[in-house]
């Protein structure tokens, strides 16, 4: 079977069996991909396929040498390359604690691929992003998760408790009820977006009084599901070692670690993502989330800010929503 099939068919017939390159390509040949310095594997982009208008940094839609598709979030965008750095250290984080998460590969990108994009907006920011930029695997047929509504999807307070836990050890606050940022698919959640994550790396200076700092997650997108943070707190915080933060921090690439005041080289601001993830994980019991807001509670609030945003409009703007 394998000597009848050409590489694209392979890889489809790869993708049916549940994805990954678990399947060798024909002939033991895997697709040219290059392994990077920083560990993460490295593909050229080759056709842009749309953006991805959803989020505000615009990533876009890629296919790539290696007969992928991948989200690509750009270098160029508003946000910066320290939403890629949260990116990678976080997402690799949580796939090492056991929490699903897309593969992740550096993309390497020429603007030329995307000539065809009519958007001026889209052409600025692909033209800022030639070079290196970050993929996540591409879901096929995945949907947006639904807080409450249950459809082909079960949460467990075990699984709900990992996904709060781990949000709240490395500062994502941008996993709520009104913007989930997880994905439904196979059955399963997903979680995508950690640009927002690891809120202390834009002022080092104040690093260090972040360590304790209890981050709001009462609208977390799973407080609805009884998160069994506990529990969480006892399986993962031992997990979150020194070593396999070294491992994880290691995956980013050299060019996206910016100097700071006195974190001047890579090497020196790997070691401080190292020390305050590995001593906030030891000060867990200080940050923990403990009350997330019910149904009703929910509602309330964003009454309120409904409420508050149309008094802030003209009266011929009053009765536009949204």
């Amino acid at each position: 079977m394998v000597d009848l099939l050409g590489e694209a068919q392979w890889r489809m017939v790869e993708l049916l069996l549940g994805g990954g390159w678990a399947v060798p390509l024909p002939g033991g040949r895997e697709a040219e991909r290059v392994r990077a310095n920083s560990g993460l594997t490295e593909v050229t982009a080759l056709r842009y396929l749309e953006p991805l208008r959803a989020g505000g940094s615009l990533p876009g839609v890629v296919e790539t040498d290696d007969l992928g598709t991948y989200v690509v979030k750009f270098s160029g965008a508003a946000q910066g390359r320290k939403a890629l750095v949260a990116e990678v250290v976080t997402a690799e984080l949580g796939r090492r604690l056991g929490l699903p998460v897309p593969e992740m590969v550096l993309v390497r990108f020429d603007p030329e691929v995307a000539v065809h994009e009519p958007d001026p907006e889209v052409q600025d920011l692909l033209r800022a992003s030639a070079g290196l930029n970050l993929g996540m695997d591409f879901l096929p047929g995945a949907r947006d998760f639904a807080p409450g509504v249950v459809r082909d999807v079960d949460v467990s307070p075990a699984e709900a408790g990992r996904i709060v836990w781990f949000d709240a050890l490395v500062g994502n606050v941008d996993r709520t009820v009104h913007s989930p940022n997880l994905m439904v698919w196979h059955q399963r959640l997903w979680l995508i977006d950690h640009g927002a994550a690891l809120i202390f790396h834009h002022r080092w200076s104040g690093a260090a009084e972040a360590v304790g700092r209890k981050y709001p997650m009462s609208e977390h997108a799973l407080g609805g599901y009884s998160p069994d943070v506990a529990g969480a707190d006892r399986a993962l915080a031992p997990l979150v070692t020194v070593d396999l933060l070294r491992e994880v921090t290691e995956l980013v690439p050299d060019e996206w670690l910016e100097p700071e005041p006195g974190l001047d080289t890579p090497e020196l601001q790997r070691a401080a993502y190292v020390s305050h993830l590995a001593a906030r994980a030891g000060r867990s019991a200080e940050w923990l989330p403990d009350c997330f807001a019910t149904p009703e509670e929910l509602a309330e609030r964003e009454a309120r800010r409904t409420a508050a945003s149309l008094a802030g409009r003209p009266a011929w703007l009053q009765h536009v929503r949204g």
